[in-house]
């Protein structure tokens, strides 16, 4: 297990297509999700929750997908159909991370959708720390109602994305990052 700090200094994403199997074992997976939901979390309110798309799961839901989308575009040709349907089969293990919000005087909705987002990255950061590749994706099916309702999401319930882990087929090359002196200033 490679060192915290050089770890986080060069996690990068692996693009799903890069990706193969196995995916993380049960245990490994229970690894993932528990320091999922350690995060920042004032309150206590537990403002997320992840559901788990792995084997015939990943076919099910890009069948919503492919429907929602082909009912929207009814012009689409099969080809696109066949691209949506496909969103959730590249990796092995596809997790998705809801966030809800609940009133609290103390604590406001930004705040708790940032706790939702910040769990999404330890997924990100546990998978890569245990050796697979992730990536984590959103695109105009994670904001989509119908589609939401077509996975078992509430109303009041919203997708931060999908964390898609696997095995990586090839190294991963950096992007270039930000240079600090462009990024920070001081008060």
């Amino acid at each position: 297990m490679p060192d915290a700090i050089e770890l986080l200094k060069t996690r990068r994403s692996v693009k799903p297509r890069e990706m193969t199997g196995p995916g993380p074992s049960p245990a490994e997976l229970e690894t993932i999700l528990t320091i999922g939901a350690r995060v920042p979390d004032h309150g206590k309110l537990a403002p997320w929750r992840f559901i788990v798309f792995e084997g015939e799961a990943r076919n099910r839901a890009g069948d919503v997908i492919a429907s929602v989308f082909a009912k929207k575009n009814p012009g689409a040709p099969a080809g696109d159909v066949e691209v949506e349907k496909r969103r959730l089969t590249d990796a092995p293990l596809v997790i998705g991370i809801v966030s809800f919000t609940k009133p609290h005087p103390k604590v406001p909705p930004w705040e708790q959708e940032l706790s939702a987002g910040a769990s999404a990255m330890n997924i990100l950061t546990a998978a890569t720390a245990l050796g697979y590749g992730a990536c984590w994706l959103t695109g105009w099916f994670v904001f989509d109602r119908d589609v939401l309702d077509g996975l078992g999401l509430k109303p009041d319930e919203k997708l931060v994305g999908f964390i898609h882990i696997g095995k990586p087929t090839r190294p991963s090359e950096d992007r270039p990052r930000p240079v600090l002196s462009d990024i920070v200033t001081r008060f």
